[in-house]
């Protein structure tokens, strides 16, 4: 399956099946690790509106990294498909979930004009224990802001 596949599918499981539901999507981390899933995003996001390339890309995975070659070149990417992380004027995290193996962390988005997205990010926990970030979808929300 592909990850923007994994993606949608994460983001009926994760997100949109337990709120039709009323119930909150069971994480399959401890507490603490989800944690440290939510500090990797935000610190890309925060390297993101800082106009800081080199951190930025330095929360992508190695293939990610092998893929794009440069920050310069990740950031290009992120400009071209990616603006609502840098746009949106509001940003919540929604509870993450492991699914098909894959780690998903969502990220709710609130846009100026009160858009949501939802930007699924998906993790990868690397061989000496950090997270990075192997991918990321962002996906229309049905929730619009108050």
């Amino acid at each position: 399956m592909t990850l923007a596949a994994r993606a949608l599918c994460a983001l009926w499981i994760a997100v949109l099946a337990p709120l039709a539901q009323g119930q909150a999507a069971a994480p399959s981390h401890p507490v603490a690790e989800w944690e440290r899933v939510r500090a990797v995003v935000a610190a890309q996001r925060e390297a993101l509106l800082q106009g800081d390339d080199e951190r930025a890309f330095a929360f992508a995975t190695p293939a990610l990294q092998r893929r794009y070659g440069s920050a310069a070149a990740f950031m290009r990417m992120v400009d071209q498909g990616y603006r609502p992380l840098v746009e949106a004027h509001h940003v919540e995290f929604l509870e993450g979930a492991v699914i098909e193996g894959s780690t998903v962390q969502p990220l709710r988005l609130v846009m100026p004009d009160g858009t949501v997205l939802v930007a699924l990010y998906e993790m990868q926990r690397q061989r000496d224990g950090s997270w990075r970030i192997a991918g990321c979808v962002i996906a229309p929300s049905t929730v619009r802001s108050a």
